[in-house]
């Protein structure tokens, strides 16, 4: 099983589209979505290609909180099912599908004196209510333990930036966390292509019909005909189909490091006041970063390709953080910031309250598209456009077989842990971080563990085509300003030296 994605592969398998060859299913997006619907349709044994405008994870799908969430947002605004199929989706990628890249995640939300004694006891009730949602997951908590309350002590050695003058303890709870979103959807498109999937990046896709699409590969433009279309492009999937109506919205993250903000291994979940039911989140990372979001505010306006954080979002999170904390943060504790656009169902009512819900949808010509979700659900998500467009296209398939298929590097969390390799490269490459750790092990720039061997893994076996690639998408070096500065130059002479463009 052939599961490296590269330069040649990738003009190999654009040449025999471009030569008439028909797929079963055409995948027009390289997000989690779109590398989800692609691994789906190929395990079902059906002939895919999935055509990107621009580099896997390129959108929205690299601009999150790295959360493998229960859902527990959508059971305070009472959607049930919602919240139990994203209980379900966590515990299978957190058990089957991703266990090398996801771990457990403690948060706490610290009860001091701006949370009343009815909101904590709300609160707790919500947590003991998600904790109810793992159990009928069967997600086990020897993972994911149930929440309990911890007294102000046990939150101080949770979280030692926590002010402590009205501290009266937390409400300690686990959630799922990525090592990276980019990377999930990179080992979605990798597994993908192991079974046979053509994933074509650099393809961006100027019309498209419910059997075709017209695609631009540098001068020339390419026909690249299928049974099937599903139209997966997330907040520019109303581009390609204009039937589809989108509401935006803007999430904002700021990128600080764990001791400005006082955290170690803990997250903290700091209620938005006058709120129960909305929060700002400060997540470590394995790195010693932290990001720190997000926020929610409707965006009209042109779709850009990389949304910048606004100043107002940026003031805000930083004041709400800053309220639960010893030390404020500052705009001088800012590393870095994202932002990122979610591709929400047009409905009445404020962004934030507009369901996550997913949709399929059919337009006149007989393209599906595929809106709404999240990260969390994209497994859900591929299975339901799968579904829809063997019955659309009248294919032969069976039903998805998703739920118990390992992405590239998975194994059980036993297995994991036995191997020869850097716990660094095991939560970013799996079982295939032995391979990784035997390349070149010097570091790209002082100070950052990202080796040279990293930036040939990334070229050979991930799909990285240039330097920005290697830099924003693999090693998500480009979240820190000055890490970004550091690494450019040499990273971008690794990638001419594997002989690819620089970018």
């Amino acid at each position: 099983m052939n599961t490296a994605l590269n330069a040649p592969r990738r003009d190999e398998e654009l040449a025999a589209l471009a030569a008439g060859e028909v797929v079963d299913v055409l995948v027009v997006g390289g997000g989690v979505t779109g590398a989800g619907i692609a691994l789906d349709a190929a395990s079902r044994g059906l002939s895919v290609a999935l055509l990107e405008a621009h580099d896997l994870a390129f959108g929205t799908s690299r601009w999150s909180s790295k959360l493998v969430h229960g859902g527990l947002r959508y059971l305070a605004k009472g959607e049930v099912g919602l919240a139990h199929e994203s209980a379900v989706e966590r515990g299978i990628l957190m058990t089957s599908t991703a266990p090398h890249l996801s771990r457990p995640l403690p948060q706490l939300i610290p009860l001091q004196g701006t949370v009343s004694r009815g909101d904590a006891a709300f609160m707790a009730a919500g947590l003991r209510a998600g904790d109810a949602l793992r159990r009928a997951a069967r997600t086990p908590s020897a993972l994911l333990p149930p929440p309990r309350r911890v007294s102000a002590p046990e939150a101080l050695a949770l979280a030692p930036g926590l002010r402590s003058g009205d501290l009266r303890g937390g409400l300690l709870s686990f959630d799922g966390q990525l090592t990276d979103d980019a990377r999930l959807v990179v080992a979605l498109a990798r597994t993908a292509a192991g079974l046979g999937a053509k994933i074509i990046t650099r393809a961006p896709v100027t019309a498209l019909t419910g059997t075709s699409a017209q695609v631009r590969d540098g001068s020339r433009q390419v026909e690249v005909r299928a049974r099937t279309v599903v139209n997966a492009a997330g907040v520019w999937a109303g581009k390609l189909v204009p039937s589809v109506r989108l509401r935006p919205s803007l999430g904002t993250h700021l990128v600080v490091s764990a001791a400005s903000a006082g955290l170690g291994g803990a997250a903290l979940t700091v209620p938005l006041p006058g709120s129960r039911s909305r929060f700002v989140l400060l997540l470590p990372q394995a790195d010693g970063l932290v990001y720190l979001g997000l926020t929610d505010e409707p965006f009209d306006g042109e779709i850009p390709d990389e949304p910048v954080a606004p100043a107002a979002d940026v003031a805000f999170l930083l004041d709400v953080a800053s309220s639960v904390l010893a030390r404020p943060l500052t705009g001088a504790d800012v590393l870095g910031s994202y932002a990122g656009l979610r591709p929400l169902l047009d409905a009445p009512g404020r962004s934030a309250d507009l369901s996550r819900r997913h949709a399929v949808l059919t337009s006149a010509d007989g393209v599906l598209t595929i809106v709404g979700g999240k990260l969390t659900t994209y497994r859900r998500m591929a299975q339901d456009a799968v579904d829809a467009a063997v019955a659309h296209g009248n294919l032969t398939a069976g039903p998805s077989t998703t739920r118990r298929l390992p992405l590239v590097g998975a194994a059980p969390r036993p297995v994991l842990s036995t191997l020869d390799a850097p716990a660094r490269l095991v939560s970013k490459y799996g079982t295939e971080a032995e391979a990784v750790a035997a390349l070149d092990p010097t570091p790209i720039a002082p100070n950052l563990p990202i080796t040279a061997g990293e930036v040939e893994w990334a070229v050979r076996r991930e799909g990285a085509m240039d330097a920005e690639d290697v830099l924003h998408r693999r090693t998500r070096i480009g979240l820190v300003t000055a890490n970004l500065a550091a690494a450019r130059a040499r990273v971008t002479a690794l990638v001419a030296e594997l002989g690819c463009p620089t970018g």
